[in-house]
């Protein structure tokens, strides 16, 4: 790994490591089902799952008969993708790496997958080359991604302004939910791309269950919460964050839901 990604990749695996995704992966599981269905994951394909989190298309993408691999930055999110398999009881392999740069050999996938993980890659453009780059010829890519004109987007608007500003240059990871945005990263790269818009709902008993939640079990809050809390704007945060949840909830029969938009990038490599 060159030394200019090292930095980014391990502070991603500080702020992945905090907090326990696993408590937050369950609202996302419907769409790696989605997604592994979408792109056809058939008996024998051979499947990697970049930012493969705790592996919720990871594990239904082996369900489904594909020979599979889980990526990820943080080993924590590796063990528990482990238990997650084995608990379902189904084979994959599980991997240390960085999506901007794949530890793989060119064309060795059928099928390439990511639910909100690459979009957090520093570095859009290689890690969209990369997701092509490992794609036999005709192979299927999908990729999920928060729309900046979500409830997501506008969740991840509000967390940022309350911490320090990212690096120059940085660009928003919802911009994964743009489709001119994506365009820009895949051309050049041999993908055929079509997009779709879908949504999936979060469901909590309250919106004081919802906020407590994300403050102690989602990563990129639980990591900051100690420098928020150092620098008096703890109470603030939690306010905005309250905002933002009241602003998009509605009422559910279990209490709240959140209708939560995502971008489908779905491609195909050119033979």
């Amino acid at each position: 790994m060159s030394d200019d990604v090292a930095g980014p990749s391990q502070r991603a695996r500080e702020v992945w490591a905090a907090g326990d995704y696993t408590d937050i992966a369950p609202l996302v599981w419907e769409v790696g089902e989605r997604i592994v269905e979408r792109v056809g994951v058939r008996d024998g394909d051979d499947v990697l799952d970049v930012a493969c989190g705790t592996g919720n298309a990871a594990v239904q993408a082996a369900a489904a008969g594909g020979r599979v691999v889980g990526l990820d930055v943080t080993p924590e999110l590796l063990e528990k993708a482990r238990s997650v398999a084995a608990a379902a009881g189904v084979d994959a392999a599980w991997v240390e790496g960085d999506a901007e740069e794949l530890p793989f050999d060119d064309e060795s996938y059928d099928v390439v997958v990511s639910t909100f993980g690459c979009m957090f890659a520093p570095r859009h453009d290689a890690a969209a080359r990369e997701l092509v780059r490992v794609l036999r010829p005709g192979g299927r890519m999908g990729v999920c991604s928060w729309t900046p004109e979500g409830a997501i987007g506008d969740f991840f608007r509000t967390v940022g302004s309350h911490l320090p500003p990212p690096p120059e240059g940085s660009i928003p990871p919802v911009m994964w939910g743009s489709e001119e945005h994506v365009r820009e990263l895949f051309e050049g790269t041999g993908a055929e791309l079509d997009f779709e818009r879908e949504e999936v709902v979060f469901r909590f008993e309250s919106l004081p269950a919802a906020v407590e939640l994300y403050t102690t079990k989602f990563g990129p809050i639980a990591a900051a919460r100690e420098w928020l809390e150092r620098e008096g704007r703890w109470a603030a945060f939690e306010r905005d964050l309250t905002e933002v949840l009241r602003r998009h909830a509605r009422p559910d029969a279990a209490g709240v839901a959140y209708p939560a938009e995502y971008l489908v990038t779905l491609g195909r490599k050119r033979a």
